[in-house]
């Protein structure tokens, strides 16, 4: 149940008073039911807010729209190599942290500075210049068609579990050509370190799972941006290869899935959008209110510096609210696309495009098929995910006048979402079978995929 706002001048359930000396946790199911609530709260105190992000892993957080434009934009201050993370490198965090697969150093063009970041970067921008829009719309289309079509009949979904979260999987395993025994492990990868569910595992086996596919690529390669990062001229690694594709798959499961979800959310809450198609303008809105990813972007200063007056150390973990800068700003009347949710400066997501046309292509889809589409709930009954860095609502039920599907449906997959699977315990191990619960090809992105391609 969504708690009602407060006040700005009071803090919200769960928050410790200012000036305390306690920090504002980020990881609580009170900061989830009404994050905005407390965001307004920080704001009165100045630009950043002592905060927990996990048990015994603290952050400054940057809740200022100026402050955090100011600090994305000044890569010479703020560095975004974790190695340089004094808690972490003083041995402050435990090695099982929930949040340390996100925040650990990897060599990708999101924890590199300098030239070896523009390297990195460039790789990933283009190669996906190599694959057109008409092509990903016609993958997405396709995956959108036959998730409808399997609960159109019905006359109600939970559109998170039957829709949003499974739309990416086929498109992902079209654009980096990830065969399917492979992309159950990744999906697993993903939804555990976001979620922190075994995230230490879950972070093992999802580089194990991007390794293979590698492997598989260099000694076949295709019309897909595993072999396009491959190919390009910055000649990545093994390794740098493997933890670009960890950041771009994890980048594009959960947080794209998120997105959809979030932005079906704005949809199904504002008649205007739903009644005149704005999927564009609910898509704006849903960034600049209810982003996937609302706490983010890690930096370490240099030295010690400040933020917007506010005094920070060389060193110190210091994460950007997009959540608290945007809604600050859009509070005030904002309607451009001035919003951070992919973030600014050197290190803005090298694919929103993609991701954006993702995300419309499947909301369009969706409301085509199922025009009179309404919640089945209350609003305010809706629950969303705790974590200190995702906005996710836990489930989406809707109701619609049903529809007989298009084309002969076909027999539903046993496709687990990707936050059910976080909460198995799945062993890291070379065997497709130990991620699936010993069923290889019977859960996740191999049972999507082989009933989704007939095989």
């Amino acid at each position: 149940m969504t708690t009602p706002s407060v006040p700005s001048s009071v803090p919200p359930p769960g928050c410790p008073a200012h000036g305390s000396g306690q920090r504002i946790p980020l990881d609580t199911a009170e900061f989830a039911a009404d994050p905005h609530a407390f965001y307004r709260y920080m704001r009165q105190f100045g630009p950043t807010a002592p905060v927990t992000i996990a048990p015994g892993v603290d952050a400054t957080l940057v809740t200022d729209y100026s402050a955090a434009l100011e600090l994305l934009q000044d890569p010479s201050t703020f560095r975004k190599d974790s190695r340089r993370w004094r808690a972490l490198n003083e041995g402050r965090i435990s090695p099982d942290s929930p949040v340390l697969p996100l925040l650990a150093y990897r060599p990708n063009c999101m924890f590199t500075d300098g030239a070896e970041h523009l390297r990195l970067r460039q790789a990933i921008t283009e190669s996906f210049t190599r694959v057109s829009n008409s092509r990903l719309s016609k993958i997405v289309n396709q995956a959108a068609l036959f998730l409808i079509n399997q609960f159109s009949a019905r006359g109600s979904a939970d559109l998170l579990r039957d829709y949003a979260q499974q739309l990416p999987l086929y498109v992902f395993n079209e654009l980096f050509g990830c065969p399917a025994e492979i992309g159950d492990r990744v999906l697993f990868g993903i939804s555990g370190m976001f979620d922190g569910v075994n995230a230490e595992q879950a972070s093992q086996v999802l580089v194990q799972a991007v390794g293979e596919l590698v492997a598989l690529k260099r000694a076949q390669p295709g019309e897909d941006i595993t072999s396009y990062l491959m190919q390009h001229s910055a000649q990545l690694t093994n390794e740098e290869l493997v933890h670009t594709l960890v950041l771009l798959l994890g980048a594009g499961g959960e947080p794209e899935g998120n997105l959809i979800g979030n932005g079906f959310y704005t949809m199904l809450t504002n008649e205007e959008y739903a009644r005149n198609g704005q999927f564009d303008k609910a898509l704006d809105d849903t960034l600049w209110r209810n982003a996937p990813m609302s706490n983010y972007a890690p930096h370490y200063p240099v030295a010690d510096t400040d933020v917007a007056g506010d005094k920070v150390h060389a060193g110190e973990l210091v994460l950007v609210s997009f959540g608290a800068a945007n809604t600050a700003l859009a509070d005030r009347g904002a309607d451009t696309r001035g919003h951070l949710a992919w973030s600014a400066g050197p290190h803005a997501c090298p694919s929103k495009e993609p991701a954006r046309l993702i995300a419309l292509t499947g909301l369009e889809a969706l409301f085509n098929a199922l025009p009179d589409v309404e919640l089945a709930v209350p609003a305010d009954s809706l629950v969303w995910r705790p974590g200190p860095f995702n906005r996710a609502l836990a489930s989406l039920p809707v109701r619609f006048g049903a529809v007989t599907p298009r084309p002969a449906a076909r027999p539903q997959p046993a496709a687990v979402p990707q936050h059910d699977q976080a909460h198995h315990s799945v062993p890291a191990g070379p065997a497709a079978s130990q991620a699936t619960g010993g069923k290889p090809g019977r859960s996740g992105w191999s049972g999507f995929v082989r009933w989704l391609t007939g095989q």
